[in-house]
């Protein structure tokens, strides 16, 4: 379990190229390991490359929902967790479905993870994480890949389509991290956020719809013209909202329709596309 929180060090995202079994590829990720080391929490956003898919998934695809291959998702799945020295750590990935369902784990024993695998494939779009020694991994090609760190090490792994985020699925998952952390006297404004490559505004057309919700919900700095949106910055203004502080914010800063060579993107791929992933785990 966790004891008394440490004062997070404001967050750091890195990229690093790590070594995968076989000599193949190196697996590239973008971490915090000032984390690692005060918090024993290991975040990384992955990038597309290092693993064995071929054609519109190669090569990390990490998602089990697409054409793939679903045992070259599981070897992918398996190089990524020994790359990041989480082999062996118990894995739950959600079946995601664009909303804005949390669901939390409050104990590490094996029927607890069991029960919590069967609730997230039921649908959910954050994972809330409140032990150690499970890891949670979401799925991305555009939307926004959000991690969220408590102080005491507690995490939320979340995935902000813009269904989520018009739904304010961010301030729900900081104020459920801040409930699940009694007696130990922080707020929101001590929580590290990190956020991985997403579709960025000159890419994001959206339909007449979408882009006046977001003009109504948010106000005009996320929706620079008539037609685009701006996804980070109505997170920036949510989450500001639930109290995080914008200094504990970092971002990969590159859009996926943009760098498509790097990282999947559902838009520019015409939807046959693999899934780079969020993953965060508090060993």
């Amino acid at each position: 379990m966790f004891g008394r929180a440490p004062r997070l060090d404001p967050p750091v995202l890195e990229r690093k190229a790590l070594d995968v079994p076989e000599g193949r590829e190196p697996i590239v990720v973008w971490t915090d390991d000032a984390l690692f080391k005060k918090a024993g929490v290991r975040i990384a956003f992955s990038e597309r490359q290092g693993g064995e898919s071929t054609e519109g998934y190669a090569s990390l695809n990490l998602a089990a929902h697409v054409d793939d291959d679903l045992d070259l998702v599981r070897r992918n799945r398996r190089r990524l967790m020994q790359a990041l020295g989480l082999d062996g750590v118990p894995l739950v990935v959600p079946n995601q479905v664009h909303g804005e369902r949390i669901v939390a784990l409050s104990a590490a024993n094996a029927q607890a993870v069991e029960d919590f695998r069967g609730q997230v494939e039921r649908g959910a779009d954050a994972l809330q994480v409140n032990v150690r020694g499970v890891a949670a991994l979401m799925n991305f090609a555009d939307c926004v890949p959000l991690i969220i760190v408590a102080p005491s090490g507690r995490f939320a792994v979340v995935h902000a389509g813009w269904r989520g985020v018009e739904n304010g699925i961010a301030a729900k998952a900081v104020h459920k991290l801040v409930v699940g952390e009694p007696g130990l006297a922080v707020d929101a404004s001590h929580f590290n956020v990190y956020r991985g490559a997403y579709i960025h505004a000159e890419c994001f057309e959206a339909g007449e719809e979408v882009h006046d919700l977001f003009l109504e919900t948010f106000g005009k700095s996320v929706t620079p013209d008539d037609t685009h949106v701006d996804l980070g910055r109505a997170l920036d203004l949510q989450l500001a909202k639930a109290g995080i502080d914008p200094a504990r914010i970092a971002d990969v800063g590159r859009c996926t329709v943009c760098d498509n060579a790097h990282w999947f993107s559902y838009r520019a791929q015409h939807g046959v596309c693999g899934r780079h992933a969020a993953l965060c785990a508090a060993v």
